[in-house]
């Protein structure tokens, strides 16, 4: 469940794109009547809609989930707050400009901002957030933990070029293949990744014990 719930505005951001891409002069016509004040020359083509329909949705999804967080009780995780930030930043410049490349970019550089948070972490405060995050449910020896710190890092770099590669080369003007590939290719990515990093930590595990 956890896993859908933080996976949430993604679905929701690539339903919403789907959905207004199916209703493209209904999703233009609700653009120019109710966020004319939000887009620069206060209309957008039909083209132009769905990306700026998922934006929204994305960033309202987001919020949600903070919210629903806080009514819990509970603590609001940095990532959560820096994918907001995120959103409302890049999204917010890509429903005023109507302009899908600043939201492309997004999701290249919040990869790369865990990228630098785990890297500064280590080099500069010697504290491997990986370790921090993960030592209440596993032991590993050091070693481990700094190759594992590193392995993170070198796999937000790669996904932040390849999401770069697939926006503005493989898929090129081509904006909904791009968002199936965020809500599907970089997650599915992520999760071969997280299976072989299992399969390797466990052997570690055992040698550990």
């Amino acid at each position: 469940m956890k896993f859908l719930f933080d996976f949430l505005p993604l679905l929701m951001f690539f339903a919403a794109y789907k959905l207004a891409g199916s209703h493209a002069d209904a999703a233009q016509d609700f653009i120019n009547t109710h966020m004319s004040a939000l887009v620069s020359g206060g209309v957008v083509t039909a083209a132009q809609s769905p990306i700026i329909i998922a934006t929204l949705v994305g960033i309202f999804a987001t919020m949600g989930q903070i919210v629903y967080i806080k009514l819990r009780g509970r603590k609001v995780d940095f990532v959560l707050w820096l994918s907001l930030f995120m959103f409302i930043f890049f999204g917010g410049l890509t429903i005023y400009f109507h302009d899908d490349n600043f939201i492309k970019w997004k999701l290249t550089i919040v990869y790369w901002c865990f990228a630098i948070g785990l890297m500064v972490s280590q080099l500069a405060f010697k504290k491997n957030l990986m370790r921090k995050s993960m030592e209440h449910i596993i032991h590993l020896p050091d070693v481990i933990w700094n190759r594992l710190n590193l392995a993170w890092i070198c796999f937000f770099v790669a996904m932040g070029f390849l999401n770069l590669f697939v926006a503005f080369v493989l898929f090129k003007g081509d904006t909904g293949a791009w968002v199936s590939f965020k809500a599907f290719g970089s997650t599915s990515i992520m999760f071969v990744f997280i299976v072989g990093q299992t399969l390797y930590l466990s052997k570690h595990m055992k040698d550990e014990a």
